[in-house]
């Protein structure tokens, strides 16, 4: 696991919100620079909106949700206010089945909730590789633990990328591997996903 730390914003007279940023090689910045990857971009769009806000890179690449599972209690040391999850891309690659990624990731947000700490669950989308029902199960996922454990929730990790128009857009916000963004793609996921975790921040600061 990374030990980067990314601070944002000062505020003279309050302790900033640490957030632990829980996930796999999208979250570790895989392939990029390291000002370029998630969370050294999602700390500085953070800055610009005036959260005061300490991110902690908790991103393993190759990771999948039971490897999330594994980890997560050492991962909520004392000073983490907040959690995001963004787990279960590798688990679609490897064809998981969804009951198993469904435990995985109820038993991160359970050690969450017993930790006291606020979470923000970022959902994936299944490819239809494996057929309809797979979808379907796979994508339920994510609203439905956002729903029983009362976490923000976005729908999904690459919904600031076109999913429409030129085709070439697309890939042109992508590595050569196809599966990881370029800087600029994760420039746009953070645009996208900023907003929840402003929510996020709001939540530990009520």
């Amino acid at each position: 696991m990374s030990g980067l730390f990314i601070c944002c914003g000062f505020a003279a007279t309050a302790e900033p919100v640490v957030i632990a940023a829980l996930g796999d090689s999208l979250t570790q910045g895989y392939g990029l620079a390291e000002k370029d990857g998630f969370v050294p971009q999602l700390g500085k769009w953070l800055a610009g909106q005036g959260a005061d806000v300490r991110l902690i890179n908790a991103g393993v690449s190759g990771d999948t949700t039971a490897g999330g599972a594994a980890r997560v209690a050492w991962t909520l040391t004392p000073d983490v206010d907040a959690l995001i999850v963004a787990l279960g891309g590798n688990d679609l690659l490897r064809g998981i089945a969804p009951d198993v990624s469904r435990q995985n990731l109820e038993t991160v947000l359970r050690t969450a909730a017993e930790a006291d700490v606020d979470v923000l669950i970022v959902g994936m989308q299944a490819p239809m590789n494996y057929g309809v029902a797979y979808k379907q199960e796979f994508d339920a996922i994510y609203p439905d633990l956002a729903e029983r454990y009362d976490t923000v929730y976005a729908r999904n990790f690459f919904a600031g990328l076109p999913v429409q128009g030129d085709p070439t857009a697309v890939v042109g916000l992508m590595q050569a591997d196809g599966i990881h963004p370029n800087a600029k793609g994760v420039s746009l996921i953070v645009d996208a996903l900023g907003p929840a975790v402003l929510e996020l921040v709001d939540r530990v600061s009520e």
